[in-house]
């Protein structure tokens, strides 16, 4: 069963301001991985447009991982999803929105204030299928607010490399993370709300991932030749840590902005 929305609270705005550590010198491993994982797929062969390096890479055989999705208990009962906006879950944002899900996606760089974009098939009707792409999400969909959301039942994400252990490398940006940081902080989403990822085999790795007090893990991998329960004992962001955030990020960042006023100890 999936679990339900906790109510919008400040708790998890002002759990962020105590208790966190900046990793510098993760960064830099973590870096280290992506390039070799980029490598390594353009090497095989696998990428696919538009291409891997710098970005969470296509690759191929995401319709075949979309497919081994869809036949998960957590996908099948999911009504509302995140997902990000990226080539290799294209496939999934298709099958959604096929299946009468809702899907949102964040603005990039969470822009604007209205920092998601809600897919809706219901209302888009025939222009579902168009607006599973990005372009096609940007003139279709319909930009809200965190605080608009449904509550949602299932989190996609798109990573570069992940361990059977549930731990995840992003491209870099660590706006997953602050995507869902920012849903938890204002109730759509709980701690247990499953989190899933789809990647090729290559991206699939044996060691362990450094992490930092922000990063989420994934419940479920998927690749186009099977489905990896983590069962993951990684610890989750509790809240946005606001001392990680520098403060020209919060100020380019309206959602932040405005949770930032709320709290007397952000600068």
């Amino acid at each position: 069963m999936l679990a339900p929305c906790q109510r919008p609270s400040l708790w998890p705005l002002q759990a962020g301001l105590a208790g966190a550590r900046c990793y510098h010198d993760v960064v830099t491993t973590k870096q280290e991985l992506r390039e070799r994982i980029w490598e390594a797929l353009q090497r095989r062969g696998v990428a696919r447009f538009p291409g891997a390096v710098g970005r969470i890479p296509n690759f191929d055989g995401a319709t075949r991982a979309a497919e081994l999705v869809r036949r998960l208990q957590v996908w099948q009962q999911a009504r509302a999803i995140k997902c990000n906006p990226d080539s290799p879950q294209l496939p999934l944002r298709q099958a959604a929105l096929r299946g009468g899900k809702t899907i949102y996606m964040a603005v990039p760089r969470l822009r604007q204030e209205r920092c998601f974009i809600e897919l809706d098939p219901q209302r888009l009707g025939r222009r579902a299928s168009a607006a599973a792409t990005i372009r096609g999400a940007f003139k279709y969909g319909r930009p809200v607010t965190v605080d608009e959301l449904r509550c949602i039942d299932l989190v996609v994400c798109g990573s570069v490399a992940v361990n059977r252990g549930g731990a995840r490398v992003g491209k870099g940006g660590g706006y997953s993370d602050l995507e869902y940081a920012l849903a938890l902080a204002a109730g759509k989403l709980s701690r247990d709300t499953p989190i899933l990822t789809t990647v090729h085999p290559l991206q699939v790795v044996e060691e362990a991932i450094p992490r930092e007090v922000h990063d989420i893990p994934v419940d479920y991998i998927v690749t186009p030749e099977e489905v990896i329960e983590t069962h993951t004992s990684l610890p989750r962001p509790e809240s946005i840590y606001w001392k990680l955030l520098p403060p020209e990020k919060i100020e380019a960042i309206p959602a932040l902005r405005r949770m930032a006023a709320r709290l007397p100890d952000v600068p």
